[in-house]
């Protein structure tokens, strides 16, 4: 069959879009005809790359020597080419790989690349749109070669022009898919630092990029890279993109970050992001073959040597690192199933791993490599519950082999060792019982039981959930629960513990975890520390309740509505961490619809609260005299707790002071911020001022407790209203606004306070 040949002039005719009208299209020559350049009957992959490739060929004539508006509609032509392949079902991918390969033997690729240093702005970006598109295995090592300079110095230079970054970093979300020596010249020529940038964007194709870039670097970028991700805090810009209201951003930003926990060396810096706590819920709420095709991003899966570079995390002790990298086997098994190359996963050796995990004590790991195995035709292996007290001698003994200590097993079996006498094992049962003489081997064996009861449920003999607060204060005591469970501790015992009996009866011996234990209790079920101070001291001694406010151990409570105030919260949580601020943001309540009363401990125990201000915002407050709305509860406790209440508006409108009820309507007297994203820097900057000490106008005082910085002039919003406040000076130029010669900002009072 003669496949079909068009001229650019009779490709243009045919749009890739479709019409919105239902009507038949007019006569006109460019009228919206067609989806695509072809027509979508009689389509097979040999007929549409034959004529793509004539398509391809005009246009790529057409790049050299041509007016820029000619070169221009060259390359959408191309890009459009480009992009219909990759959307084309079932051969979609063989197509687009047949095409990007063609673009580059004809010498397009070439000029792209080259392009991507024009002067001319509109053939730069045109350029940069192809690229991300082009970029297969073949063509990554060919830009590598030769054009990696050019690209990445396109994209440092332009990291503050959305449109080229959307480009950009979806051209980094490719090259460092290529090798960890690529990821290795990608960083240290720039490209790491224009995605952090891009985090800040509230575009969701940037935000989409910038996530599976930064996965793509955790996989391939090996330990060396890893350290260099930590040390421009990457895994706190994770946050607002695993934070995200988009599925697909959220899943590769957990990606990402589980990525990275799963390697030791920086675990610490990790889990001190507070990023990876996002993983779980996602995980939770999900399932994978629903979301492999929730998206068309997923359609096509990934490839080999992707999924070979995830291998490893399947073995990774962090349990959200090991579900995360389960659930993705789970998704691809059930898109390659439908692909018919199942094969893929005996090629790169993943059956073995997803057995491994499949019989493992993780519920949500084991549940999805099950799932992965049984889409695969693969038998699944035994099963061990996640409530080891409850573990048979048959199960431990399955355990014992499944961590490397076979050799054991009968000596488990021997002596019928069940999940009750495995979790309280001593090194001296070991030695004398189990015959485990090596003290190495020993020590080894004790490592994975430490392991196995952090990981364990405990549900089945921890009525009052002493777990669930234990874990609450590091979960690495939570090795210690079953045998304070099994000493008869519950959480209504817990106020009348002693050191003595954590040591003696609970079998404690660490006097560090002792010690925490014990504070923890001092501050939990006495007052919860210096919140006790600051309610029992006189109103008028302010030396004592200035030292009570000190002593507060948050910094920060953020305060703001999920439907449309998450992006600016999760932004503000990173800003400030990375000045040094200890940050409260919740991450649970909003999703699950439901207000945890323990947040307003938070409140309490927070120095500063700021109050994230969207549209809308306070709508569910007014009328609101019964305190059912979490945010007005919020505000009432920031208020009644004498917090530093700092508002951050965001196109924020105050409604009426007299709509808002009586108990929070002093809110809106509290000066604030007017945030503005295109100079978020300068917001920060002002934020950070008013948190080393603004003077509040509600109170009359100055908290100076954060730092030696002086506190700046704020005059009341009663005296700016009224004309006695500071000027404030707008700058014509793109500049940030000033207020007093400094660069910072500020709305004019009438908007910033208005009651």
């Amino acid at each position: 069959m003669t496949p079909p040949v068009m001229t650019v002039s009779q490709s243009k005719m045919i749009q890739q879009f479709p019409s919105k009208e239902k009507q038949p299209p007019p006569v006109k020559p460019k009228s919206p005809k067609k989806k695509g350049f072809l027509p979508d009957t009689k389509r097979t992959l040999q007929t549409d790359l034959a004529a793509f490739k004539v398509l391809m060929k005009q246009n790529i004539s057409q790049l050299r020597g041509q007016a820029v508006p000619v070169q221009c509609d060259a390359l959408r032509d191309i890009l459009h080419v480009i992009q219909e392949s990759w959307a084309t079902p079932s051969y979609g991918r063989d197509l687009a790989y047949s095409l990007c390969d063609y673009l580059r033997n004809e010498g397009g690729l070439d000029i792209v690349v080259e392009n991507c240093g024009s002067v001319t702005y509109d053939i730069q970006l045109e350029s940069a749109r192809v690229l991300e598109q082009a970029l297969t295995t073949d063509n990554r090592e060919h830009v590598v070669k030769n054009g990696l300079d050019i690209v990445i110095n396109m994209s440092c230079k332009n990291k503050e022009d959305q449109s080229l970054t959307r480009c950009s970093t979806g051209i980094l979300e490719n090259l460092f898919k290529h090798s960890k020596d690529t990821c290795k010249k990608v960083i240290n020529l720039g490209g790491l630092g224009v995605l952090l940038y891009a985090c800040r964007y509230s575009d969701r194709e940037t935000q989409r990029h910038c996530a599976a870039a930064l996965a793509n670097l955790a996989i391939f970028g090996g330990a060396e890279n890893h350290h260099e991700m930590i040390r421009q805090n990457t895994s706190e810009w994770l946050f607002p993109l695993a934070f995200a209201e988009d599925d697909s951003i959220r899943y590769y930003a957990c990606l990402a970050i589980t990525t990275l926990s799963a390697n030791k060396e920086i675990e610490a810096a990790v889990v001190n992001s507070g990023t990876l706590d996002l993983v779980t819920p996602f995980i939770t709420t999900h399932n994978p073959q629903e979301f492999a095709y929730s998206d068309h991003s997923h359609l096509h899966g990934r490839a080999k040597e992707w999924l070979q570079q995830l291998l490893p995390v399947l073995d990774s002790k962090r349990p959200e690192a090991q579900s995360l990298a389960a659930f993705h086997f789970a998704m691809e098994a059930g898109i390659k199933a439908s692909q018919d190359r199942k094969e893929i996963f005996k090629e790169i050796g993943a059956i073995e791993p997803l057995k491994r995990v499949a019989s493992c004590p993780n519920k949500l790991a084991s549940k999805f490599a099950a799932e992965a195995l049984s889409i695969l035709g693969e038998e699944v292996p035994y099963l061990l519950s996640q409530q080891v007290p409850l573990w048979t001698v048959q199960d431990v003994q399955h355990w014992v082999s499944q961590v490397g200590f076979g050799d054991y097993s009968e000596a488990f079996c021997q002596f019928q060792v069940d999940g009750d006498s495995l979790l309280m094992l001593t090194e001296e049962n070991l030695k004398n019982d189990i015959n485990m003489l090596n003290g190495i081997t020993r020590f080894r064996f004790l490592r994975e039981i430490s392991s196995l009861k952090k990981a364990s449920d405990y549900t089945c003999c921890d009525p009052t959930r002493l777990n669930d607060w234990i874990q609450s204060l590091g979960s690495e005591l939570s090795k210690y629960t079953y045998q304070m469970v099994r000493s008869g501790v519950d959480k209504n015992l817990l106020p009348f513990l002693s050191e003595d009996h954590l040591m003696k009866d609970c079998g404690i011996i660490n006097g560090i975890d002792r010690m925490k234990i014990m504070q923890a209790i001092r501050d939990g079920f006495e007052g919860r520390g210096s919140m006790a101070s600051l309610q029992l001291v006189s109103p008028g001694n302010s030396d004592a309740i200035d030292s009570a406010f000190c002593n507060r151990p948050i910094d920060v409570f953020i305060s703001y509505r999920r439907s449309n105030g998450s992006q600016l919260a999760s932004l503000l949580k990173v800003h400030l961490q990375l000045k040094g601020f200890t940050v409260f943001l919740d991450i649970e309540k909003l999703r699950a619809g439901k207000f945890d009363m323990n947040l307003l401990n938070s409140v309490k125990n927070a120095k500063n609260f700021v109050l994230v201000l969207t549209p809308g915002a306070l709508d569910r407050c007014v009328g609101d005299n019964e305190q059912r709305d979490w945010v007005h509860k919020e505000i009432v406790a920031a208020l009644e707790s004498g917090c530093n209440i700092i508002p951050i508006l965001d196109s924020f409108e105050w409604p009426v002071t007299e709509s808002l009820p009586l108990d929070m309507r002093s809110v809106s007297f509290f000066n604030g911020i007017r945030w503005i994203h295109d100079y978020q820097d300068a917001c920060v900057e002002k934020l950070e001022r008013f948190l080393h000490g603004e003077v509040n106008p509600k109170q009359g005082r100055t908290h100076d407790c954060l730092s030696k910085a002086s506190s700046i002039d704020i005059l009341s919003p009663a005296s700016e209203l009224h004309g006695h406040g500071p000027m404030f000076k707008y700058d014509t130029t793109k500049q940030p606004p000033l207020i007093n010669g400094m660069n910072c900002l500020s709305d004019q009072a009438s908007s910033d306070n208005h009651g």
